[in-house]
């Protein structure tokens, strides 16, 4: 198994080793959860706006590739919307938790895009040998992680449906994630400031 698979299968799994630290050194302050709060918002919203075009499949854990080439809606910017969206969410939580400051912080963008850059070289593999030409043309126009202000050519955008209420049940679980964390840094925050 290469480390990318390995990091796809597991990825619901990989945050662990960062957030049982992060929770353990917390010193949450009301500055640092109302900054963090708006990275992790921020993060949320880029990923549900990549979900409602790509759909439930970026929840699969079995093997890395798509039923369908996604190249509109934030995918029309950047490659990996969803990826960058997690990365600015494990930011803003390492933000929020004000814990073992700034080396949490950085870790959770290095250790976070460490992770899915070899996610990305898996799954870029895979969509090449499905999509082709399409993928290629796509691949050499829109960067991987680096948002573009101009959107890939038009003429040769997908043309998916968003699918908000798709979305909406597709990003439960990540909502649901996020919520805890965020209620976990509010209570340790109560608990020192009593």
């Amino acid at each position: 198994m290469t480390l990318g698979k390995f990091f796809f299968q597991y990825r619901s799994y990989t945050p662990l080793p960062f957030l049982i630290p992060m929770l353990l050194f917390a010193r949450p302050t009301i500055t640092t959860m109302a900054v963090g709060i708006i990275f992790v918002i921020t993060g949320e919203i880029f990923r549900f706006w990549g979900v409602s075009y790509a759909g439930s499949e970026t929840r699969t854990t079995s093997k890395p590739g798509a039923s369908r080439l996604v190249t509109q809606g934030p995918f029309a910017h950047v490659r990996n919307p969803l990826y960058i969206g997690n990365i600015l969410m494990y930011f803003g939580i390492s933000v929020m938790s004000n814990s073992l400051v700034p080396f949490l912080q950085i870790l959770s963008i290095v250790y976070f895009s460490f992770q899915y850059y070899f996610i990305i070289k898996e799954e870029e593999a895979e969509l090449k040998e499905i999509f082709k030409e399409k993928y290629l043309h796509y691949f050499a126009n829109v960067n991987r992680f680096l948002p573009k202000f101009s959107a890939y050519d038009e003429s040769k955008r997908s043309q998916i449906d968003r699918d908000v209420k798709a979305a909406y049940v597709s990003e439960k679980r990540t909502f649901q994630s996020a919520f805890i964390s965020i209620i976990m840094i509010v209570l340790i925050y109560f608990l020192i400031n009593q």
